[in-house]
């Protein structure tokens, strides 16, 4: 990783935050402090969504569709792009009933307001 260690200590506080606020107590407008005002999100099997309103919509209705209770987010690898930061990792979510579901994602990563947020997401489950 060639991400200074303030980088990455802020990159873990964003996937931290969407696990346990977003993901586990579904608090949706707090994707506001994890996707820039102008992000794009790539889910498989669907068209490219583009915006933080759209992002959240789709996040909401992901969330209660899967029943997932629970998720985190490791990094892989992250290296520097420019004023950029692009970030492979996986993901482990848990659906209600126990079920884990793994998952691999690329996150370009942009400062937005002096915080690191979410520019472009895209994963795939590995099942």
């Amino acid at each position: 990783m060639s991400v200074s260690q303030t980088v990455q200590s802020a990159m873990q506080q964003t996937n931290d935050l969407f696990c346990s606020a977003v993901v586990k107590n579904r608090q949706i407008d707090v994707l506001d402090n994890i996707y820039t005002a102008n992000a794009r999100i790539l889910p498989p099997g669907t068209d490219l969504i583009e915006g933080r309103a759209q992002i959240k919509n789709f996040w909401e209705q992901a969330i209660a569709a899967l029943a997932v209770t629970d998720a985190t987010l490791a990094t892989v690898d992250a290296e520097t792009a420019g004023d950029s930061v692009i970030e492979i990792g996986r993901a482990d979510l848990t659906l209600e009933g126990g079920q884990k579901v793994a998952v691999k994602y690329v996150v370009h990563w942009k400062q937005e307001d002096g915080r690191w947020k979410w520019n472009t997401d895209i994963w795939n489950m590995n099942q």
